[in-house]
């Protein structure tokens, strides 16, 4: 007797129950998906306060600190404020001093009190989606750090506030390495 060796294959039922669980496998994933890709989107305004904090910070955090405002003839030189010539630096910028203008803010000390007048960034007009981007920067002593005076400290913080409201806060340590900068 000869027998036939059995036939392998799929049955008509079979397949499509395969092709409707894959399809609503391939349904579920692509709905994810979109919640993922709005999800993302929203965080995007913070996502850019972030950086635009980062950078901030670090563009004030590499300014001068220094006893004397740099424009100052001891400037370098200079080991307290008794040392120089005229301009002595304070928190606050001095006259006339602006981020960004004629006469920028070329102290650490000088962005105190900074922002949050429109637009925050002078870059607005290149990207006029930062002019939705409110900044705020505060100069004040960070106190005594690592047998550091208080008088030689300072603690940046710098807030944006993206157009979604929800502020992001950066904050930096700067000490003076007297009598250069």
């Amino acid at each position: 007797m000869c027998s036939k060796p059995a036939q392998g294959g799929l049955t008509l039922i079979e397949l499509l129950v395969f092709i409707v669980i894959t399809g609503i496998a391939a349904t579920t994933m692509v709905s994810v998906m979109g919640n993922l890709g709005q999800q993302s989107a929203a965080l995007l305004p913070d996502k850019q306060a972030q950086t635009l904090a980062d950078g901030f910070l670090d563009e004030i955090l590499a300014q001068p600190f220094t006893f004397c405002d740099p424009n100052d003839a001891n400037a370098a030189t200079a080991t307290s404020v008794a040392d120089c010539v005229s301009l002595a630096e304070n928190l606050g910028p001095e006259a006339g001093e602006t981020r960004g203008g004629s006469t920028p803010f070329d102290n650490v000390n000088d962005y105190n009190g900074f922002g949050p007048a429109a637009p925050s960034f002078p870059d607005a007009s290149a990207i006029p989606e930062l002019a939705a981007y409110r900044i705020q920067a505060s100069v004040q002593s960070a106190g005594v750090i690592g047998g550091v005076p208080a008088t030689d400290t300072l603690r940046v913080t710098v807030a944006v506030t993206p157009p979604n409201g929800a502020p992001v806060r950066q904050q930096g340590v700067r000490v003076r390495l007297a009598p250069n900068p």
